[in-house]
């Protein structure tokens, strides 16, 4: 008993090692099958389903499918870039979080009032600074997103 015991903790030990180790490469058909996971995963009244591509802390890469319009946000210490995979959204960017609220190191707000609005698709780049309200106010059909968080002050 005591054998299978350690033999248990010591598999849950390596199951937590192996889950902490950075992931630094993913291929095309990778992304791919994280797209199809979002379709067949995603609930129907969630907007947005968000998925880790690459991990190298400080730095996080995910994929994110969004079908309909989410909440607004501000990212007090941290930049975020996003490049469009599929689809077309319109981002809206600067201004004021409308009903704002803390959500843990963030901010977030049902929609955002006197920012600029942009049309993004396919093949685009756009890089939100620190402490700039952000939000996805129109989702043309499923957009597909890579977004990449960059710490303030990482080196």
């Amino acid at each position: 008993m005591r054998f299978i015991t350690i033999v248990t903790l010591l598999a849950a030990a390596s199951s937590a090692l192996v889950a902490q180790q950075p992931k630094t490469f993913a291929s095309a058909a990778d992304v791919q099958a994280l797209a199809e996971k979002a379709k067949q995963t995603r609930k129907a009244d969630q907007p947005t389903f968000s998925q880790p591509i690459l991990q190298l802390s400080p730095y996080s890469a995910n994929l994110e499918s969004r079908t309909a319009v989410g909440p607004a946000s501000i990212h007090e210490k941290e930049a975020e870039m996003f490049y469009v995979i599929e689809g077309s959204a319109t981002l809206v960017t600067g201004g004021k979080l409308v009903n704002e609220k803390r959500t843990g190191d963030n901010l977030s707000g049902t929609a955002v009032e006197g920012g600029t609005a942009r049309q993004v698709s396919r093949g685009d780049f756009v890089m939100v600074p620190e402490n700039t309200a952000h939000w996805f106010s129109k989702i043309d059909g499923t957009l597909q997103l890579m977004s990449l968080h960059l710490p303030h002050g990482a080196k």
